[in-house]
Order: C-alpha cells, then structure tokens, then sequence
C-alpha cells in the first residue's frame, strides 16, 4: 500500500473501543507528519508555542501531537475534510472562539496555507459546523487535555472520561455524508454505527 492509499484509509472510526490512545496512535508512525514537515504558517496558524505572551491568536491551538489525538477520539482520519473538522471541533470545544477568530482563521485556510493544504468551501463549511459542534458538545476543551496520562487507556475510556459525546459525533457523521456522499472521508465515518 503506498503511503497516499495509508493515508486516505486510515482512522479509527467510533466504533473501535478497545484500542489503547498509544497504539491508534503508532499507527500513524508509518505516514505521519513530524512536527518539523508541517509548513512555518501552518504552525505559526496553528501551534500555541507561536501564540503571543498572553494573547491567544486561534482559540484550540495544539501541536502536531496532541492534534492527531484529537483525530483518533473524535474518529478521523488525516484527509482534508478531516483535518477541517478536527480543527473546528477542537476550537470550538474552547467555548471561546469569536465569528471574527473563525472568519480569519477560514481567509487564512483558504487563501494563505500552502497550496496542499487549502480548504475549499466545502471544506470550511465542515470546519463551520465543527466549530458549532464542538461549542455545544460538554466535552473538556480538547485543546487542554493532558493527553499523556490516556495513553495506556481505551479509546472510549477517553472519550467517556473527557466528554466527547459519540452520539453527538455519529448523528453530524450521519448529515455530513448526506451532504457529501461522494467524498470518501465523509462517509466512511458511519462504518460500525
């Protein structure tokens, strides 16, 4: 399988319970990108260790690390679409972002990240809805979880223990692939409901 293939197949879908944080996560060894391959303003966007003394610039902003957990809990893979929700949820799960914070962060994703890693508007419309997503969900803010002290824990151990609240993930899931059925890391999010 070539790394492209890994990468559009790969994620660990809600149903998959039992499997540790540390060992979802090995599986990205294989294709993942090292913190170092993640373009300047795309860290500079997205990583808190660029944010100004005492000012956050994007509400959610997490390193390379902590981001794909996030990816494994909210069962999503590493395509475009995914990272759009990723980004959104973990956001909104700070309850503090702004329509101002959101509208630059989208002229941002749109217009000024390396080609390869634009949004569309199909794209921003499902980091939009993330965004809401994780504003209304009860979850912890992702963004400050200590992930290290889950590591050895199930998945859904995690997701129990931080909040995330699967139905609420598989019922936006659901809509998502009706509105996209022809995008595959839009439908593949219903595989074990």
């Amino acid at each position: 399988m070539t790394t492209e293939e890994k990468v559009e197949n790969w994620f660990v879908p809600l149903s998959t319970t039992e499997i540790t944080l540390k060992k979802a996560h090995s599986q990205l060894d294989e294709f993942g990108l090292e913190q170092e391959d993640v373009p300047l303003i795309i860290q500079f966007v997205e990583n808190p260790k660029f944010d100004l003394p005492g000012i956050d610039i994007f509400h959610g902003a997490t390193n390379l690390e902590t981001h794909d957990y996030i990816h494994i809990l909210l069962g999503r893979g590493v395509m475009i679409k995914d990272e759009a929700f990723v980004l959104g949820f973990t956001m909104g799960s700070s309850n503090r972002v702004t329509t101002t914070e959101e509208r630059l962060f989208g002229f941002l994703t749109k217009y000024i990240y390396p080609k390869n890693y634009q949004f569309t508007d199909e794209d921003l419309d499902v980091f939009k809805d993330a965004v809401r997503l994780g504003f209304i969900s009860d979850c912890q803010s992702l963004a400050k979880v200590d992930y290290q002290q889950y590591l050895d824990w199930p998945v859904q151990q995690i997701r129990d223990d931080i909040g995330i609240e699967v139905d609420l993930l598989k019922a936006y899931y659901a809509i998502e692939a009706r509105r996209y059925p022809h995008i595959k890391e839009c439908t593949r999010n219903l595989t074990g409901f």
